[in-house]
């Protein structure tokens, strides 16, 4: 969301769960289907796609996030981001966003309530920039059951025509009070990238350049980075994802950055925080 969120702010989710605040008005409930189980630690390798199972972004192509609200992609757009309640945009490369490791505000009633991560004192575990639940992860038969939900919506992804899928706040446990930890993450999103891989879609990290180096193990395809110019990171999910990264940049001067530093290797866009829809006021869609 821009990461949106993420928060405390822990940069990596920074404005990812925008799509909180902001997809919350376009997105609709959906229930949850089956994956397999992890350990307190991520196990063996996730299996990665066959050769040819999935399609990956393409580099340094003209690229616009629209997770707040669909529109006609501008000229030269080869790839767009949008929430897992609108429709891919035909002839190009979609990218499917889930809200996988919190819950959306208005669908926090839908949620088992032992699945909302709760302190020593039974109060959930809030991230309060976008006030979004954070999801327990904590043992293998919760990721499994939180995984069963995001599962469904995956499928549903695969079923629109999507090519990738994009999980956001990846880095909630940044955000956990210490509840949470990156074993946890990265052994939940392996379940998610398997089960995405099943449906013959690819799989994008969001965000959290901290855990870039994991992504073989985990089975990520591409990143989607948030300011990552703005933060000195474009450079780290570069090597990581062999330069299949989207860029998301919310100044002017963290553009500017990104172009210079890696405009002809990865595929940048400058929007507004709320990733709003043209007409709107404070739309902002730029490339240069």
């Amino acid at each position: 969301m821009p990461s949106p969120a993420p928060q405390d702010v822990s940069r990596a989710g920074r404005l990812g769960t925008v799509a909180g605040a902001v997809v919350l008005a376009v997105t609709a409930a959906l229930g949850g289907a089956g994956c397999g189980s992890s350990g307190g630690t991520p196990g063996p390798p996730a299996t990665g796609p066959a050769k040819g199972a999935v399609r990956l972004p393409p580099r340094a192509a003209g690229f616009d996030y629209q997770i707040g609200g669909p529109y006609r992609p501008p000229a030269g757009v080869r790839i767009v981001s949008r929430d897992r309640s609108a429709s891919p945009a035909p002839g190009l490369y979609n990218v499917c966003y889930v809200n996988a490791f919190q819950a959306q505000p208005g669908e926090r009633a839908s949620w088992p309530a032992d699945l909302l991560l709760r302190d020593a004192h039974g109060e959930v575990v809030v991230d309060r920039d976008w006030n979004e639940p954070l999801l327990d992860i904590r043992t293998p038969a919760k990721r499994r059951r939180v995984a069963e939900r995001v599962d469904r919506w995956i499928d549903g992804c695969a079923a629109k025509g999507f090519d990738a899928v994009e999980p956001d706040n990846y880095d909630s446990y940044t955000r956990s009070r210490h509840l949470l930890t990156a074993d946890d993450a990265t052994a939940f999103i392996t379940l998610l990238a398997r089960h995405a891989h099943a449906r013959h879609l690819a799989i994008g990290q969001k965000n959290t350049v901290e855990l870039a180096g994991d992504r073989k193990r985990t089975g990520l395809d591409f990143a989607v980075a948030e300011e990552c110019a703005e933060y000195d990171e474009c450079g780290t999910y570069a090597k990581a994802f062999d330069d299949r990264v989207l860029v998301v940049e919310y100044s002017d001067a963290g553009l500017r950055k990104a172009v210079a530093g890696f405009g002809g290797r990865l595929s940048i866009v400058r929007r507004d925080v709320l990733v709003s829809t043209p007409g709107s006021d404070g739309y902002v869609r730029r490339t240069r």
